[in-house]
């Protein structure tokens, strides 16, 4: 076994077009050889180093989060947990705070588990991520990365580097929760991210929801339409519900998924609409709603 650290970014693409596999936090890599879903790779490069991964910048254009912040600094910052809102929130329930402290957002978007809290509120957020190999460097959509359950369209020796948000157009607003059995070291039952435009009338002028835990991948919701919040939210349930493909497993039936997962996309909208009115919501929403686990 190799293990490299790398001072720049450079020289983490060469491990990687070596062969190497990259690891920062080490929050997934280890836990999961730990628990025997994989070996450890014979090939690391270490790129926690890489301090120009560490950086968010905000300009007119949007969000673009370095791959290397952690899921605290998501969280906590002032820009990202009150104009792209579902993203603080599902940052803010990874885990543990020790987890989202060492946690970062590129490793938990290149994991790709159907379950990952920041998964759903990325797709309605219109994300996307940057990937860079010493051949060069692309962006795809956070929908077109994933393609199966810890599984993406990235190449072996592509480095995901950032993840880019555009910015989100007036009275928007999103917002993130999960069914959950216990508040800390949990992952989501069920969960839905919201994303909600209102008209100058109040209504819903333009909606996207996508759901956690109910299919292979982080699904988006399709078919939803302008009107009322409240026949907005009740159409979200009713879709949710009919398009999920959950599995029955120690956690949860596919039965009470399909339900629940309803239940869950109608509570994001309402949650999403009142940001978007300009209301206070805080961070997470679970928390601030008293959904999910209780204290």
């Amino acid at each position: 076994m190799s293990f490299v650290i790398a001072t720049t970014l450079d020289e983490a693409l060469a491990a990687l077009s070596a062969g190497a596999r990259p690891v920062a936090g080490g929050s997934d890599l280890v836990v999961g050889a730990r628990h025997g879903k994989a070996p450890l790779p014979a090939d690391l490069v270490a790129i926690d180093r890489l301090d120009d991964l560490k950086c968010v910048e905000i300009t007119d254009a949007g969000a673009c989060i370095g791959a290397l912040v952690n899921h605290h600094t998501i969280e906590t910052h002032p820009v990202l947990s009150t104009v792209y809102a579902a993203l603080a929130d599902g940052s803010a329930l990874v885990g543990s705070p020790s987890t989202r402290n060492v946690g970062t957002i590129g490793g938990n978007v290149m994991n790709a588990s159907p379950a990952m809290d920041t998964g759903a509120p990325l797709v309605v957020l219109g994300a996307e991520v940057e990937l860079q190999s010493v051949r060069g460097s692309r962006r795809v959509s956070v929908a077109e990365l994933w393609t199966a359950p810890g599984r993406t369209s990235a190449s072996s020796d592509e480095l995901c580097v950032a993840v880019h948000i555009p910015a989100p157009t007036a009275r928007t607003n999103s917002a993130y929760l999960r069914l959950e059995y216990r508040r800390a070291m949990e992952i989501a039952v069920v969960g839905a991210a919201a994303s909600v435009t209102l008209a100058d009338d109040g209504s819903v002028a333009g909606v996207r929801v996508a759901l956690t835990a109910v299919a292979p991948t982080i699904i988006e919701v399709t078919g939803l339409g302008a009107g009322s919040i409240a026949d907005v939210a009740a159409a979200a349930a009713n879709a949710a519900a009919e398009q999920a493909r959950p599995i029955s497993d120690v956690r949860a039936s596919d039965r009470y998924r399909r339900h629940t997962v309803g239940v869950m996309a109608s509570r994001a909208v309402l949650a999403a609409a009142r940001r978007a009115s300009g209301e206070s919501i805080a961070i997470p929403v679970n928390r601030a709603l008293g959904i999910g686990a209780a204290s």
